[in-house]
Formats: structure tokens, sequence, C-alpha cells
């Protein structure tokens, strides 16, 4: 035989033997393991089902589950936020998809709707963003690039802008939009990720930026961004080593010009308890400023040991507010609705009040929590709001306090709807994740995000680019509040500010049509 020859059997030895010895290796290694039963019975055979069940979240939600079924955000939510982030469009051809055959809720528009000329917006501070322009889009390829652009940004004017804190803080908080990020803490997210938030809410102007419960870090500072503190239960950026509240921390966040607001954390929709954060994410700077220990896991106490009653609560806001000068409001979810009517009347005998009141949905998001809360308990955001704005009006308190509300309001219809319910101003968490890159991998809590969100891992986060992500924040930012003007426009009022439940009407599965009963109607406690 030829040299050519051996060398030909060698190969074909090495591709046919190779392979047969892995396989037979793998089945008496399944066939001796005990931990799955179906690999004893099926070795080799059976792994394929662990495959299909690894990849089977992938697989519907790119091949097999429609525009509208994926969760917890359909193909088409997810698409409509990516693709107003990314192109600054929401633009959509021959119909929309929604199911006009179920219940719902819907905006009422009017014979004669407001004119563009007509609104109530400030347009005089151009802003510089990059948008992207497709140069050709098929099968095979996609090539498109990015365009400098001055666009509008949709800001409220001056004399239409809430203010948070007017009558009871040194330095109330004036805010030009109704649209801002919900808390989302350093440590759930990556420096990149939290940098990419705060650089692009600051371009688009007007708008607040809630750190989370882990703490304000540099990160959160970097873009300039207004900024919401929030501190919750494990006191992270505002406590001692021991895990006392330190109101010299806290003197030295307050004294920051870009801490506008502080919000005490009493729980949230996904968690009605303490957050958690893997050992794998606290790294040494994270829990430097958390005053932890770094790489040990960390679970926040269910409560604020320093209150336990109402009557504490806002004895301690008010001590907040003495020391910081800056307003302070609680964020909650609604369960046992007796709670909230003793806050909204101790709040009408007292005088005492927070500035606001944040209301979180059920249906809101977490980086880490546990199935039965975040399935089972906190009522959803379109039942939890108007109940606690028709509560505050009962006992004449709803004017003292200003309603943020949060659960899945990505879209300018969604917004519409909560500032239609009783909301000042809405929170946005989930959407802003994925104007920087999130694909609902669903793994937060591992610190595995595959693209760099969601993890403080280094190497995973090269896949974010924080100048590049940062404009597509902007974009989302600014399309939401165009939109958001086009839906006011459309219900006949020049201003999103006075959107209200005449403007929203609720079609029931017999389609039937039931208008909302206007605040003004309900009865005052006696």
């Amino acid at each position: 035989m030829t040299i050519i020859t051996w060398i030909l059997i060698s190969l074909i030895g090495v591709v046919l033997l190779v392979p047969a010895g892995m396989i037979l290796y793998l089945m008496i290694s399944d066939e001796r393991q005990e931990e799955h039963a179906v690999l004893r019975n099926f070795p080799i055979l059976g792994k394929m089902r662990y495959i299909l069940e690894k990849i089977g979240p992938e697989m519907r939600q790119y091949l097999f589950s429609n525009d509208l079924e994926g969760k917890p955000f359909s193909r088409n939510e997810y698409q409509q936020t990516v693709i107003s982030g990314k192109y600054k469009s929401r633009m959509l051809g021959f119909g929309s998809e929604r199911d006009f055959e179920r219940e719902g809720y819907y905006i009422r528009n009017t014979l004669f709707p407001i004119q563009r000329d007509e609104l109530r917006v400030d347009q005089s501070e151009k802003i510089t963003s990059m948008i992207y322009k497709i140069d050709k889009d098929n099968l095979f390829r996609r090539k498109e690039h990015r365009e400098q652009e001055e666009v509008d940004p949709f800001l409220l004017k001056e004399e239409d802008s809430p203010i948070i804190g007017k009558d009871t803080c040194r330095y109330p908080f004036k805010v030009r939009s109704l649209i801002g990020q919900s808390a989302m803490s350093y440590g759930s997210l990556g420096e990149k990720a939290i940098t990419a938030l705060s650089t692009g809410l600051a371009l688009a102007k007007g708008t607040w930026m809630n750190t989370g419960e882990g703490g304000l870090s540099k990160h959160h500072l970097k873009g300039g961004v207004d900024i919401i503190c929030q501190i919750g239960p494990g006191l992270f950026g505002v406590r001692t080593k021991d895990g006392e509240f330190s109101w010299e921390e806290f003197k030295k966040k307050s004294d920051l010009e870009q801490v506008k607001a502080f919000e005490l954390k009493l729980a949230q929709g996904a968690k009605t308890r303490g957050g958690h954060v893997d050992g794998s994410k606290v790294t040494p700077e994270i829990a430097n400023i958390r005053n932890v220990e770094p790489y040990q896991s960390i679970d926040s106490p269910n409560r604020f040991k320093e209150f336990g009653t109402n009557e504490e609560m806002l004895d301690f806001i008010d001590q907040l507010r003495e020391v910081g000068g800056k307003p302070v409001g609680i964020k909650l979810v609604v369960g046992n609705t007796d709670d909230v009517e003793r806050l909204a009347s101790y709040m009408a005998s007292s005088g005492k009040h927070p500035d606001f009141i944040t209301v979180d949905g059920g249906e809101g998001g977490t980086g880490a929590s546990y199935h039965e809360l975040a399935s089972s308990t906190g009522i959803p955001i379109k039942s939890a709001l108007p109940f606690v704005h028709d509560t505050l009006v009962r006992y004449g308190v709803r004017d003292k306090v200003k309603l943020f509300a949060s659960g899945k309001l990505l879209t300018p219809d969604k917004i519409a709807l909560a500032l239609g319910l009783g909301a000042d101003f809405v929170n946005i968490a989930r959407g802003l994740m994925f104007s920087i890159g999130c694909i609902q991998a669903q793994v937060c809590h591992t610190n595995n995000c595959p693209v760099g969100v969601a993890t403080t891992d280094e190497k995973l986060q090269k896949a974010l680019i924080v100048e590049e992500k940062s404009f597509r924040v902007c974009n989302y930012m600014l399309s939401l509040r165009e939109g958001l003007y086009n839906l006011s426009a459309a219900a006949g009022v020049d201003c999103p500010t006075k959107l209200s439940r005449e403007h929203i009407v609720y079609r029931d599965k017999d389609g039937q049509l039931h208008p909302i009963k206007p605040e003004t109607e309900l009865p005052m406690h006696s």
C-alpha cells in the first residue's frame, strides 16, 4: 500500500472509531447514572429530550409562538420597543394584530381631534441623536447605517410640568416629561447597562432614573440624568456595616444636585419581599456601594425595621424630608386593600403624607424572585392603580400625593391608559432593557445574561456598546413621548397631563362598552 492509502485508511478509522467510542462511552455512562430515569432506559436517545427542553424557550420565541403569544412580552411588544429605539419609528402596515374580539381598554377618540400646532408641547431644545437607516433588507443580506439627526424632544411646557413636593420640600422636583425609568439596581444590571441608560436618558432630557434598591453608584451619575434614589429594606447605600440606617450617608446622597427625590421601597410587583442578588454578581465595587461582603448572595429583609406602622413610616418620611430637603415617596404593591384604606385614612387625619406613591402591578419584573411571589401576589396595575387613586380621592388627599405607575407599561397606548386611570407619571424598566439589548433570555438571576445587560461579568458585558445603546435609549424615550402626544390629540386634549377617565372606555367580552366612572363622581369619605 502507498502512504496515501494508509493515510486515507487512518482518517476513515478516526472518523468512524472516535464517534463510535464516544457513543459507547456515553451509553455506558447513561446506563450507570442514577439521576435520570429516562437515560437509564434510553441511553443517548434520551439526551435529545434534554436538548429539546433546553432550547424550547428559544424555539417557541422565534419559530412557534405567534406575534401575540409570548410571555412576559409578546414578539410584537418586544419588536415595537426595539424598532422605536433603533429607528425611532412606530409605523406598521396593513393593520393591527390586536384581537379586537377580546375584552380590553380603548382610548376614546373624539370627532374633532387636536391639531399638531395646537398641542401644548415644548420643542425648543432640539436633541441630536443617531438613528438607523436600512439600506438593504432581504432573506440573505441586511445592511444599514446610522445617521445623525436633530429630533424633537416632546417636552411638557414649563407651566404644564408637574412638581413633586411643591409644598413640603426645600427642593421640589419639577418634571418635564411623564415617562421615566423604573427602579433597576446596579448589581441586577451591570455597569455598562446602567451607564448606557443614564447617558441615553440624560440625552432625552426631562426624565428621571430610579436607582433601584441597590444604591446610588457613579454609573448612575455618569450621564447627568435626574435621579430618584430608592431605599429598600436592606438600606443599601445609606447603611452602616452593621445594617443600621446612616443619616450621614443619606445626607451625602441628598446633597447631590442630581438626586431629585427618594423612594422607600415597601415592595415591588414581582417580589413582595426584599430583593435577592446572587453572590456571583456582588463584585467588590457593588459590595462597597451596598456596604456588604463581596461575592456573597444578598437577601434584603421583607420590610423596614425602622418602621412597622403607618404612623412610624410617615414620621420617618418627615425626618428624611427635613434632613435631605428633597421629596420622599413610597413604592408599594396593592394586595390587602384594607392596608391602602388605613394608610389613606391616617394621611387624612394626621395631615402627613408621602410626596408620591409608586404603584407597581403584580406583573412587574425583577432581576431575581421566587415563582410563588412573582406569579401569585400583587394585583395587576390596571386594577391596583385606579383603586389607589380612588381611595386617595375618597379620603381627600389625592391632591397632596403624586402617583407613579409601573407594570409592563412599555408602549404609548399603555402609558396613556395608565394616565387615564389615575397616574401622574409612568415608570418603565423592561422596555428600557430591550433598548440596551435585552432579548428576554430570562436568566437575569444567574449572572449569565448573553447580551451583557443583567450581568456583572466583564466578558459578557463586552457585548454592550454604551455609546450605541445610549442613543437607542434616547430614541425610545422620545418615541414614547411623541406617541403619547398623538394619543392625547386623538382624545381631544392638548397635553397628556389632561388625560383622564373620560378618555377611556372598557369593552367587555360581549361587546358592551363601559365608560370608567370619573373620579369626580366618587363619594367622599365621611
